[in-house]
Formats: C-alpha cells, structure tokens, sequence
C-alpha cells in the first residue's frame, strides 16, 4: 500500500496528512502525538475515527500541522485522517459519517469592520 495524502482544515489551522501501514505510530510535527497534545481530550480527538473503524494499531500517521490553536489543529487532523480513512476504503463512510466526522466546520472568526470596536461591537454612542 502507498502513502495516502489528505488535508483537513478547522478556522485557521490546516493539517496534512500522510497515512501509510503500520504499527499505530501518530507523529505531528516530528514530535510523538502524547508529547504535542497533552490533554486526554485532545489526543481523543486525533484517534476517534481509527477507533471506530478499529485501526488503531494498523496505520503509521505522520502529520504537518500549522495555524490555529490546539482545539483547531486536533479538529484538522480528525477530519484529514477521516478522509484518508474513506479513501482507502469506502465502507468506513457508513461508520464515519453518523459521527459528523466527514463534515467540514465552515465557523471562522468574523472580520473587524472599521468604524467599529470588534466584528459586532460599536463604539459608544453618546446622544449629546
């Protein structure tokens, strides 16, 4: 089996992915997945779509990941591993999709208008 490349994105961070057999070793950014992401639930996140099709322990994953906070980064690299797990078969879709797992979450961070304090807040008004 080749090396399948995906790329997954979450507000401003955007992962890619490069999934090949193997052991279960999750590498991001050169360092061990329990070293880049400290909390339990974050590192849940990574592995949540390994864990419902049960791959944990059949894949190598090496990830590129950049922009964003820690919450991003997890959520791009869930779903770039959703991706790459659908196309190397299809029938993880049926597994997959339920969970919400192959759905991109469009939410960004809304602009600042000028004339304006932030995106929605004004300056205030005073009448007289």
């Amino acid at each position: 089996m080749e090396t399948v490349h995906k790329i997954g994105r979450r507000k401003t961070a955007v992962a890619r992915v490069y999934v090949s057999e193997g052991k279960g070793n999750i590498t991001v950014n050169k360092r061990e997945l329990n070293n880049y992401f400290t909390t339990p639930t974050l590192q849940y996140k990574v592995r949540q779509p390994l864990m419902l099709t049960e791959n944990l322990e059949s894949f190598d994953i090496k990830v590129n990941v950049y922009g964003g906070g820690v919450t991003g980064q997890a959520e791009a690299i869930r779903l770039a591993i959703t991706r790459a797990l659908v196309s190397m078969n299809e029938e993880h879709r049926l597994v997959l999709k339920p969970h919400g797992l192959l759905t991109r979450d469009p939410r960004m961070v809304e602009r600042k208008k000028f004339g304006q304090k932030k995106a929605r807040k004004k300056f205030q008004f005073s009448k007289r």
